[in-house]
């Protein structure tokens, strides 16, 4: 069950980043990332309701709002890579360090997958390597800069996924209020002190990345107290195959044969570790 949370975590996850990097287009990164955390707060107060959860302990607000620093800074610049760059380079990329951040993580806590979910894991992070354009020239260049402001995003999003797994289960949805009052409250000051930079207008595609996020969260937050983190956080990681799709589809824009290799190799990779958890 794990691994079909993880998976749908990875297609939402997709969604929004298609979303959000549209929107960063047209508004301030920042602002797109301002404006999609506090719409998802609406997602996440109606999951509140329905589970009917007891709040969690102090110890797990601290977690939560820690990966909301995390969520943050790889939201943030991540939009702004995918605006700025070709999504289907970006993409990936960010996903290939927020897959090793987290699965590293979890080795070093202990986690022993078997030998065939190791292969998974290497296949997955190998494909998603393929994916970024690493062995051909991919159709939009993109530069130094922006490739490491995508690393940097994939680093938020993999501290992100190591602090919701240090959450209890017993913690249920709250610790991702926890990481949204931190991220919102982080983008509020950065918006304040960049005033007279940002852009009029803000996108409707702002709150459907929001939307989306907060989605993916949750899936990723169950999946992951179903599984081991090693696991569930590299099936997450393959969120970029969604975004390349889309940016395939509407953007015209154009894969290479090794990207659709590496897209293959995610689908493989989604079987091994289903096969070896």
């Amino acid at each position: 069950m794990e691994i079909v949370l993880a998976a749908a975590a990875a297609c939402v996850y997709g969604l929004g980043d298609f979303c959000g990097g549209k929107a960063s287009r047209d508004a301030d990164s920042f602002t797109v990332t301002f404006v999609g955390q506090v719409f998802s707060v609406l997602v996440l107060g109606v999951a509140l309701v329905l589970l009917a959860d007891p709040v969690a302990p102090v110890r797990d607000w601290w977690w939560g709002a820690a990966g909301g620093v995390g969520g943050f800074v790889g939201l943030s610049m991540f939009y702004y890579a995918l605006a700025n760059g070709s999504m289907t380079v970006v993409a990936p990329t960010t996903a290939v360090v927020s897959a090793v951040v987290p699965a590293a993580a979890g080795i070093g806590f202990g986690e022993r997958p078997s030998t065939v979910a190791y292969v998974g894991v290497a296949v997955a992070i190998i494909g998603i390597a393929l994916v970024t354009g690493a062995v051909g020239v991919a159709h939009a260049p993109t530069s130094r800069r922006i490739m490491s402001i995508a690393v940097l995003g994939g680093c938020g999003f993999g501290w992100m996924f190591v602090c919701l797994d240090r959450t209890t289960e017993d913690s249920g949805m709250w610790p991702l209020l926890a990481a949204r009052i931190a991220s919102i409250s982080l983008a509020a000051v950065v918006l304040g002190v960049r005033r007279g930079q940002r852009r009029r207008g803000i996108p409707r595609l702002a709150l459907w990345a929001g939307l989306f996020d907060m989605g993916a969260n949750v899936l990723f937050l169950l999946a992951n107290r179903e599984g081991l983190l090693a696991l569930v956080s590299v099936i997450t990681a393959l969120y970029p195959v969604t975004t390349i799709v889309l940016a395939m589809r509407l953007d015209r824009e154009r894969a290479t044969r090794s990207q659709v290799f590496g897209m293959v190799c995610a689908g493989l990779a989604l079987a091994l570790v289903a096969v070896g958890r």
